[in-house]
């Protein structure tokens, strides 16, 4: 005797045995199995499950763009409102914590100044270096290589400086602000801080962005100073001037005007990126890989945030300026 044989003969004692004994009838379970189809399958026999979830695939195939991108810029929108209120609350609360939390705020400020001095003055040497390699080989071209020193300081201290100052301390700052505060988060210690009446805002946020932002321009102000003695060792060890040449012509084009508001904007780049980094933290969900996805997100932010700062003070700097007759 066949398997198969075999098979459909249990099936059928198995059938038996349920009307004998009034067990549910299931002996179609296993005979449908060897059931030869009775004709082809078309559109009209096939389960409606399989109709119902094609269909749901081809709505949402078919259109998806507009439902998503509403509710993605809503969503933005609400976002965004939030921590705009999360930041006014914040910049309220940083006189009282200059006062009851500055003990805190040193602390703060240490982590952020002294734990991303290594990192701001390798930067700082390796673009003096790198910069004096690379105009100097072109301007030797035209024999005017003793003008390097002449754009190579006022572009360090106008732009470069403060730029790369506040994306290190973004890529640093945000993601462990981000981790710290979303591992608060994790085990509760924000809302323990909060039942024993010390608020997030007064007591977590705001002495973290007021280090940041303390300690942003003096970064920039090392990070300025090491680009330049970057450039002069590299003028010293492959050019032909001196050093008090090299310091003379770099002073030729540099104006007051242009290095302090350029030095001065960073604390608003360190101020968004505390705001950001706690914002990020205090919002993660309550979960290991979510203090991760913070992290991330809050370096993310915090970048975009020093890119858009910087698009929007340099041209309001420059009208100030302007509208001061400030040119020394």
């Amino acid at each position: 005797m066949s398997d198969q044989a075999r098979e459909l003969r249990n099936a059928d004692e198995t059938t038996c045995q349920n009307r004998a004994t009034g067990f549910p009838r299931n002996q179609d379970v296993v005979s449908s199995a060897f059931r030869a189809p009775s004709g082809p399958t078309t559109e009209d026999s096939k389960p409606r499950d399989e109709h119902t979830k094609g269909d749901r695939f081809n709505r949402n195939r078919g259109h998806p763009m507009r439902p998503t991108m509403t509710g993605g810029i809503v969503e933005g929108l609400e976002h965004l409102g939030r921590f705009v209120d999360f930041a006014f609350r914040t910049v309220g609360a940083m006189p009282g914590a200059l006062v009851r939390r500055a003990g805190d705020i040193i602390r703060q400020f240490e982590r952020v100044a002294w734990g991303s001095l290594p990192i701001i003055v390798v930067a700082g040497i390796s673009v003096g270096l790198v910069t004096w390699l690379q105009t100097h080989r072109q301007l030797a071209t035209y024999g005017i290589e003793a003008t390097l020193p002449s754009f190579l300081t006022p572009a360090v201290l106008v732009e470069l400086g403060p730029m790369l100052a506040g994306l290190l301390v973004a890529g640093r700052m945000g993601a462990g602000l981000a981790a710290e505060l979303g591992s608060m988060m994790l085990t509760e210690e924000v809302e323990a801080r909060a039942v024993l009446g010390a608020l997030p805002i007064p007591t977590l946020v705001a002495p973290r962005a007021i280090a940041c932002a303390l300690a942003v321009p003096l970064l920039t102000v090392v990070l300025d100073a090491a680009a330049v003695l970057g450039g002069m060792g590299a003028e010293l060890m492959g050019g032909t001037l001196t050093a008090s040449v090299f310091w003379h012509k770099s002073l030729l084009y540099l104006r007051i005007s242009d290095v302090l508001p350029a030095t001065l904007k960073t604390s608003v780049f360190g101020l968004l990126i505390g705001l950001v980094g706690c914002w990020t933290g205090l919002n993660a969900d309550r979960s290991t890989e979510s203090v991760g996805r913070a992290a991330t997100t809050g370096v993310v932010r915090a970048m975009f945030a020093v890119f858009v700062a910087n698009v929007a003070l340099v041209p309001w700097i420059q009208a100030m300026t302007i509208l001061t007759e400030w040119t020394n």
